[in-house]
């Protein structure tokens, strides 16, 4: 069972407040993603719930047990931090071994239990050589596999993929998501990338300045985003926002539009407007139009769009797709 529950959870450093009075409920075995910017307080989080920071107020339950104030270790929890935090000169086989020989484990237990995390993470190969004979993900593969082995109600990612380039990134996602399915087990995972966050989630948990801005699965915050910051975080690139009489034409403070919601022309359309900068990805361009009444507006086209630096085109965003929001930055139903 991986069942968390936070309830008024409050976190401050004498006179300042790092986390407000925070209410959050995660399933057993759901992958719940904290996301947001440098400093809005997702790892303070984490830490709180797996006990290695001191809660000031509120109450932490695993299971529908009060762990509030126990040690970290007793709340049966496991942590992945950023970086490996492997023994240098043990073997792949030791170090995951590791956490159960200090616990008192059988020989043959620890045995069984270390073979069966390497065929999960396909380690077996590796198990006799040490973390400065592998690479960056078999490394972090070896981190998760001594967490594995003890067994926890929840696994806790600490931005684990960050000192990884960005293709063994992609691959380690993959690799976290396909073992969440394998086992099952509730994985609560601090990024700051919110590809990571949508790609990876059940459910994602927005950050703020320490207050949850708005929580839901990947789709539901893409599609309907509560405020002005979960709608210009979540989804890559950004999206494009406009104010002033633009905005009051919809009647609203500020309308939103996603790059991909927008089409772009040569002959005619609503916004008129200069091509800047064009990125090509191959499968997608990204093409910045400078336009007089509404700013710069990205536009996600075809791979293959033929505009170039200087040409004049013309945006039509799908009025379907627009998203308002009051003075305030909330949405307007």
């Amino acid at each position: 069972m991986g069942n968390i529950v936070l309830r008024n959870v409050h976190k401050a450093f004498g006179a300042t407040t790092i986390i407000p009075d925070i209410d959050l409920d995660i399933a057993d075995g759901e992958f719940v993603v904290f996301v947001g910017p440098s400093g809005c307080g997702k790892s303070t989080l984490l830490r709180l719930i797996a006990g290695l920071e001191d809660t000031t107020s509120g109450q932490i339950m695993i299971d529908g047990r009060d762990v509030t104030d126990e040690a970290p270790a007793k709340r049966k929890l496991a942590m992945v931090f950023q970086s490996y935090a492997l023994y240098p000169h043990m073997t792949v086989a030791k170090n995951i071994a590791f956490p159960l020989k200090m616990a008192g484990e059988s020989p043959e237990v620890i045995d069984r239990k270390v073979k069966d995390a390497a065929r999960v993470l396909n380690l077996t190969n590796y198990l006799e050589r040490r973390p400065g004979q592998l690479s960056g993900g078999q490394r972090q593969r070896v981190a998760i596999g001594r967490a594995i082995v003890r067994q926890p109600s929840a696994f806790l990612f600490d931005e684990p993929l960050s000192n990884l380039d960005a293709a063994l990134r992609g691959t380690m996602r993959l690799e976290i998501s396909e073992l969440h399915q394998q086992l099952k087990t509730t994985m609560i995972y601090v990024t700051h990338d919110q590809v990571e966050a949508m790609t990876m989630a059940d459910k994602i948990v927005v950050l703020n300045a320490g207050n949850i801005e708005q929580v839901g699965s990947p789709m539901e915050l893409y599609q309907t985003p509560k405020n002005l910051f979960v709608a210009g975080f979540i989804g890559s690139p950004k999206m494009n926002f406009v104010e002033g009489a633009a905005a009051g034409k919809h009647g609203a403070a500020t309308v939103g539009i996603r790059p991909e919601h927008i089409a772009i022309s040569t002959t005619s359309g609503d916004w008129k407007g200069k091509v800047g900068v064009a990125e090509h990805l191959g499968s997608d361009t990204f093409v910045h139009v400078h336009t007089d009444d509404y700013g710069t507006i990205n536009v996600r086209a075809d791979g293959d769009v033929s505009v170039r630096h200087g040409d004049t085109v013309y945006l039509t965003p799908d009025a379907r797709r627009l998203h308002r929001f009051g003075p305030d930055g909330k949405a307007l139903g």
